[in-house]
């Protein structure tokens, strides 16, 4: 079992990492939207990603605002369900971690790195669980980092990031 956990824990860590470096640039790309004219087409192409993989596959501002939206929420819900679980439920934890994989799954772009991390996280603290232990620091820093990385987008949708 454990030989499994350290396997998933290592794939996730990957993707939570592949999650995040893709959302780094994004800062640098609204530095000069900020001066030039083409700034709301840059937006536009940042956010549209995000959405694509959402059930409606939205095209457009409505859509993506509302999969944006739904995806910061979802991750909220999911963050406090990771806060509710007693330290040394792992069962709770890989609760969490299943809810997160899933959600990864209907979203695309840098949302992706959301909850790629969370079920990192969730994973590793399930193992931590078992030996009474915590989970690694690089797990709570993917986390932090895709929330960072998610925040602007989350926020233009309405929605606050909660760690």
């Amino acid at each position: 079992m454990k030989t499994v956990t350290a396997a998933v824990i290592a794939v996730l860590t990957g993707c939570a990492l592949a999650g995040c470096s893709v959302s780094t640039p994004a800062p640098a790309e609204s530095a000069p939207s900020a001066t030039s004219p083409s700034a709301p087409a840059r937006e536009t192409e940042s956010s549209s990603p995000a959405a694509g993989g959402t059930a409606t596959g939205g095209v457009g501002q409505g859509p993506n605002a509302a999969g944006t939206r739904e995806a910061c929420e979802l991750f909220n819900k999911l963050v406090a369900d990771y806060g509710a679980v007693p330290p040394t439920d792992s069962n709770g934890y890989e609760d969490v971690y299943l809810k997160a994989l899933d959600a990864k799954d209907t979203v695309s772009g840098d949302l992706r790195g959301l909850f790629s991390s969370l079920s990192l996280l969730a994973m590793d603290r399930s193992s931590a669980a078992e030996t009474g232990g915590k989970p690694a620091q690089e797990s709570q820093d993917a986390v932090r980092d895709a929330v960072f990385a998610n925040s602007a987008a989350c926020t233009a949708a309405g929605v606050t990031l909660r760690l």
